[in-house]
């Protein structure tokens, strides 16, 4: 895959940035040696290897996916200006 003059131009204006004509030019050989590079990294047979998530062996962190109320209704509607069992009361409004 390349990148040529028209897609650096039109990625610069979809980002909002103002690219001269020279700097297009000039970003253009760089993005095309970035993905050029991104491609020889593709060829490389990684089967076998496991993901890493560092360099250094490690266990992620992980806890319980349970559901919880986070305990803090309390917390959460202490400084409202009326409450009714931990809910917020709003005045009604009709139209």
């Amino acid at each position: 895959m390349s990148v040529d003059l028209a897609t650096v131009k039109r990625v610069a204006r979809l980002a909002r940035l103002a690219v001269s004509e020279e700097d297009a030019a000039r970003m253009t050989g760089e993005l095309n040696g970035i993905l050029g590079f991104v491609e020889q990294l593709d060829e490389v047979d990684v089967t076998g290897v496991e993901p890493m998530t560092s360099v250094t062996p490690m266990a992620m962190k992980k806890r319980a996916d349970v559901v919880t109320d986070g305990n803090k209704a309390d917390a959460i509607v202490a400084n409202a200006p009326a409450t009714d069992r931990n809910f917020f009361q709003v005045p009604k409004v009709v139209e």
